[in-house]
């Protein structure tokens, strides 16, 4: 709900004053990281989608504190998601953003492409995950045969095999959509595949750790990083509630003539 933005923006002659908190903000532990896209109110009576704003902030304008950074289940990522605080931060009108009031456009433009690549990443952490599966239950002897062998270990594979195809050809779809119709024609296929391919990709990565059993759950693979992202994507860019109320939205209103 882009109304509980509480970061202010308040003009005052020729710039822009800033005060408020946020967290979560991705690359800004990377010292390359030298300016921030800032959403807060410039309008908060204003209509519900109308206020909102955008604006360019230096990383080295006073009142811009980097507070920490913030680790996802234990991993650091290499560029970081942090806590930043806006105390009186000046900066000139000229770095608004197209206009006052267009900060929530300008989010659901990024925001559909966004969400289709974080899909697009979880196919592929799912892929790495399936991999690492197959070559260890190949390898792994348990009770005198290979893992492989054992029929409930190859449901566990055809079933992730199943799903991740499922959600590349909706990711597919989506795309196509995107080229064709732009992100807005595309809106439902967007929000859907934000839900499944996550799941999937938790599924898979969930079936790897077991096939693994303590190495699973151990930095010597790559498979408890991948869960924790995998998880943490049902949240970015909107949780699944969102999504999944979206998705039904457009589905009630649907027109079946053939119904009837």
């Amino acid at each position: 709900d882009a109304r509980n933005i509480s970061t202010s923006i308040v003009r005052d002659g020729d710039d822009y004053v800033i005060n408020g908190r946020k967290w979560w903000i991705t690359g800004s532990a990377d010292e390359r990281c030298q300016v921030f896209i800032v959403m807060g109110k410039t309008d908060p009576d204003g209509p519900p989608h109308r206020q909102q704003s955008m604006i360019l902030v230096p990383r080295d304008t006073p009142g811009l504190e980097i507070v920490r950074h913030l680790p996802v289940f234990g991993y650091q990522d290499q560029h970081g998601h942090s806590e930043l605080r806006f105390t009186d931060v000046r900066v000139p009108a000229r770095n608004m953003l197209a206009g006052e009031g267009d900060g929530f456009m300008i989010a659901q433009a990024r925001l559909g492409p966004g969400r289709i690549h974080h899909c697009m990443r979880a196919i592929g952490m799912a892929e790495r995950a399936l991999a690492l599966m197959v070559r260890r239950t190949q390898d792994r002897v348990a009770f005198g045969r290979p893992l492989a062998e054992q029929g409930t270990v190859r449901e566990q594979i055809a079933l992730s095999r199943i799903e991740i195809d499922q959600a590349r050809l909706l990711v597919l779809k989506t795309a196509d959509l995107i080229d064709k119709y732009g992100a807005k024609g595309a809106r439902t296929e967007i929000a859907a595949i934000k839900v499944a391919a996550p799941k999937v990709c938790l599924d898979v990565i969930d079936r790897a750790i077991q096939a693994h059993g303590g190495a699973g759950v151990s930095d010597d693979t790559p498979l408890a990083e991948f869960w924790a992202h995998a998880r943490t994507l049902r949240i970015v860019d909107g949780p699944d509630a969102v999504h999944i109320r979206s998705v039904a939205k457009e589905e009630l209103v649907r027109d079946r003539p053939w119904s009837a």
